[in-house]
């Protein structure tokens, strides 16, 4: 049985290398290439035929390889970011192999593909600035105000745009609380261009984006030569790239919990040391932090630093969820319908009230990012120039079903408010302000009712 095991022992560890997501490279004491898996041969474009049973240094330059590191030191790495190649990126878990006298026989890495999300991020942090520059340069912000893109006249939108703007003229701290596709990163930029440093960078990090290996790197940045692969003249991390302006920490709770050590002391001490680096560069940040995550909770649980939670939580700024300002759907679903009826192609076509029912009868939970996609949806497939609400019911027909149930209940609340407001306002011979005392409703609210229903004063 044993002598069998042994037998199908190089079949097995064929079909492990074979079938692995990452690449797979074994090498031996001499640094010649033994295994080489397919997603080796896809990442790195190096056919098996051609580079199996030659030295690996033929391929790469010496110093961009890891393996041969791992055999001089003879100790193992766990994923450590790693650049092979100026197109590549990586996290790499390597280890050197013995045999049973511990001999070294060779050594083997386990490459993960990260060089997309590596470009990608590169791409929305050149995007923000170029947005931000382009905003400078023609001061979009002075003609429309800084918070012109979040759209809205609900009271409970206002409210917060109000809060954010008093808060953006201090230097404080901002917490920025809310719900996945409450346009959190729209207040982000509000608040940075409303203060006085709108002239300077607005840098954003997507702490959910970033691979674990990489957080240390893309915050602060690293000296020439701090690592195999590294920029031969170093790199500014995205805590400097912000120096006079803002930085933007999305998704703040998933940021781990040893960077979140290294993230308080930035905000302590404002400075920075790039890794591989011994002094320290002074930063002249403002922090704005967003998350859709209990904090408080986090922090209970032990998966939060309490001392970073407080440093952050200097203003709190609460996002209201799409459901709790429904009076906003109209505007907004129709500023989408202009804008991708323009970006297709096509006529603008107008919200029957059958279909503005359905909207405002389902909840929402993806927010105003779920209201834009349905739109979007809606413009490709609908041909009308009036949608109804069959038309939405074809887009997300589990949703609307529900919304559908609903309407006839809204219909009749609608109808009964409409009475009650009629009463009040007989009650008080028409004087708004007594009937909106006597419905405990503000003011501005019951216009926003008599308009929309049309009541005769």
């Amino acid at each position: 049985m044993k002598e069998q095991y042994f037998k199908h022992s190089h079949y097995f560890l064929q079909t492990l290398i074979q079938t692995s997501a990452d690449a797979i490279t074994i090498i031996n004491a001499s640094g010649e290439v033994q295994y080489w898996n397919p997603q080796a041969e896809k990442i790195y474009g190096i056919p098996l035929r051609d580079i199996e049973h030659r030295k690996i240094s033929k391929f790469f330059k010496r110093k961009d390889l890891k393996l041969l590191e791992i055999l001089k030191t003879k100790r193992p790495v766990h994923n450590v970011y790693h650049q092979p190649r100026p197109d590549k990126h990586v996290v790499i878990s390597s280890a050197p192999i013995f045999d049973e006298n511990g001999e070294l026989i060779g050594a083997i890495s386990i490459d993960h593909d990260i060089t997309n999300i590596v470009k990608l991020n590169e791409k929305l942090t050149l995007q923000t600035t170029q947005l931000q520059n382009i905003k400078r340069q023609y001061k979009v912000q002075e003609q429309n105000g800084p918070f012109s893109e979040i759209k809205g006249n609900s009271e409970a939108i206002q409210l917060v745009k109000g809060l954010a703007l008093k808060v953006a003229k201090t230097d404080a701290t901002v917490l920025i609380h809310g719900e996945s596709g409450v346009g959190k990163e729209l207040f982000a930029q509000g608040i940075h261009e409303a203060s006085f440093r709108s002239r300077e960078p607005f840098i954003a990090i997507n702490c959910g984006a970033i691979p674990e290996a990489l957080f240390e790197s893309e915050f602060f940045g690293y000296e020439k030569g701090a690592f195999t692969g590294a920029h031969r003249d170093g790199r500014p991390g995205k805590v400097e790239m912000a120096e006079g302006g803002t930085l933007f920490l999305d998704e703040i709770g998933l940021l781990p919990l040893d960077m979140q050590v290294k993230l308080l002391r930035v905000l302590q001490e404002r400075e920075v040391y790039r890794i591989g680096g011994n002094t320290s560069i002074k930063v002249n940040i403002r922090v704005v932090a967003a998350t859709n995550s209990d904090l408080e909770e986090m922090v209970k649980q032990g998966t939060f630093r309490e001392d970073l939670y407080y440093r952050l939580n200097v203003v709190t700024l609460p996002i209201p969820p799409l459901r709790e300002r429904l009076e906003d759907i109209p505007l907004l679903a129709n500023n989408f319908i202009q804008e991708f009826a323009i970006k297709y192609y096509k006529e603008i076509p107008s919200l029957s009230d059958s279909a503005l029912e359905c909207f405002m009868n389902y909840h929402w939970p993806g927010n105003i990012r779920e209201l834009r996609n349905v739109v979007e949806r809606m413009i490709i497939f609908s041909e009308k120039p009036i949608i109804h609400a069959e038309d939405i019911t074809q887009i997300f027909p589990a949703n609307t079903k529900k919304a559908e149930e609903k309407a006839g209940l809204a219909k009749e609340k609608a109808l009964l408010e409409k009475e009650r407001i009629q009463e009040a306002l007989n009650k008080t011979f028409g004087n708004k302000s007594a009937a909106a005392t006597l419905l405990g409703m503000s003011r501005a609210n019951l216009y926003r009712k008599i308009k929309q229903y049309d009541i005769k004063t």
